[in-house]
């Protein structure tokens, strides 16, 4: 499956927004899109050239998409762009069909959550308070906390399995706690996509499946939209309904794990020999590290 796979159906025409937000899969079945990015080109002030070159690139509506491949592939940095944290050089990046920049902040903030890795160090603030911090974009200023803050908060609390820490500082939190509590501030945003930057980085194993669950269940209870950049092929493809692979900047390859995922992939783009078995689940089983210049 490709990124540039318009939905040709002929039944009945189709307005530019609505044919520019969809894409086929190999069954020609059509493929809605919650972020849609044209033509990007992405840098930084400090880079002469582009880190990111994209033609086009989706996030499905209502699935969890991971974005993977090794350091420097532009993972992190094509998510900074769909969250409209970085802005690209070139290209349109598309929310539900209008433009990002369309927005203003706290009504993209309504729309749109997001979790980066360059969290800010809150150490006295307690669970609760972090939590009620993803509520901003839905008070006024001087608002007071209404009841259905108080619900949102409770249910991200509870989605989170974290509502015995609510009074805990931040500080006195594990890793894998803390990652917690700020997935819970962005779960009490209530936004109907969400974007996560390596959630799972430099937690233990079980945190790592506690962070992933998480996120699975609050799409699969609520059809919310996900895309989150893992570093570990394997936990992307047992949780995530579409791959995103990148090598040096560019998209490598797009569609679901088991099309994705091939023993050519973990060598083009992770420079590992690995045999990958499909049945009964998806598994890559690594081998050895190729040469620097097999690629």
């Amino acid at each position: 499956m490709t990124g540039t796979d318009v939905d040709p159906t002929p039944d009945r025409p189709e307005s530019d927004d609505e044919s520019r937000n969809q894409l086929t899969d190999d069954d020609a079945l059509t493929v809605e899109s919650a972020l849609v990015g044209d033509d990007l080109e992405i840098g930084y002030p400090t880079s002469e050239k582009p880190v990111v070159e994209c033609s086009r690139i989706d996030i499905p509506a209502g699935e969890v998409t991971a974005l993977v491949g090794p350091n420097g592939s532009g993972k992190s940095t094509l998510l900074k762009s769909l969250s409209n944290h970085l802005q690209p050089e070139t290209g349109t990046i598309r929310l539900d069909g209008d433009a990002l920049q369309s927005f203003d902040r706290k009504t993209l903030a309504r729309e749109l959550g997001v979790l980066l890795q360059e969290t800010d160090s809150l150490g006295t603030i307690t669970v609760e308070d972090l939590a009620y911090h993803g509520r901003y974009p839905h008070r006024g200023f001087f608002d007071s906390i209404t009841r259905e803050d108080r619900r949102a908060v409770d249910r991200a609390l509870e989605l989170t399995g974290i509502e015995h820490l609510r009074d805990a500082e931040l500080g006195q939190l594990s890793g894998g706690q803390k990652q917690l509590a700020w997935i819970a501030m962005v779960f009490a945003q209530e936004t109907d996509v969400l974007l996560l930057d390596e959630p799972t980085t430099f937690l233990d194993v079980y945190h790592q499946f506690r962070v992933l669950e998480t996120i699975r269940e609050r799409n699969a209870r609520e059809g919310v939209t996900v895309a989150v950049v893992l570093h570990d092929i394997s936990q992307a493809a047992r949780f995530a309904d579409y791959l995103i692979a990148m090598r040096d900047g560019v998209l490598y390859d797009w569609g679901p794990p088991d099309e994705v995922v091939t023993e050519q992939l973990l060598a083009d783009v992770f420079n590992v020999e690995a045999t990958v078995q499909y049945e009964p689940e998806l598994q890559v089983l690594p081998k050895r590290a190729l040469p620097d210049d097999s690629r």
